[in-house]
């Protein structure tokens, strides 16, 4: 099985980028935690972070044949971005959406989270370490165990 992991914008700023909402951990520190839990579960996993939403649905269209799922962190593209939803509800994958903050929280607004409503696995305010737990529970979904 092969899960895609995608982060979206700003994520490589991750470990610098407002520490006190965000933590300390960098998408580095993401990825090997993510790696080392799809060891675990016997899974391959792709990564791909990009600040571009065209780099993003390039990255699905060249390679959603090759996966059997998705872990996304649409970040601020998650209320905007119609063009990127598309080409991740077009692969007709299930996909899990992480958030490492209280998305729905940030700066006391009403947010929408145009990513949501299709989801199958939701993860938000978990911190960092959300990402696994999207990781598992999407396999977990996938092999229906």
């Amino acid at each position: 099985m092969k899960i895609a992991v995608l982060h979206g914008s700003n994520l490589n700023r991750l470990g610098k980028r407002n520490p006190a909402k965000y933590g300390h951990a960098t998408l580095a520190d993401i990825t090997a935690d993510v790696d080392k839990t799809a060891a675990e579960i016997g899974v391959d996993v792709t990564h791909l972070q990009s600040n571009s939403e065209a780099t993003l649905i390039d990255f699905i269209h060249e390679n959603q044949d090759e996966w059997d799922g998705i872990v996304i962190n649409p970040a601020g593209f998650s209320s905007a971005s119609y063009p990127l939803l598309d080409a991740v509800r077009d692969t007709e994958l299930p996909y899990a959406v992480i958030h490492i903050s209280q998305w729905h929280a940030i700066d006391a607004k009403e947010r929408v989270d145009i990513f949501a409503s299709g989801a199958t696995v939701y993860v938000a305010g978990a911190g960092w370490r959300g990402y696994s737990a999207a990781l598992d529970a999407i396999v977990h979904k996938i092999r229906k165990d």
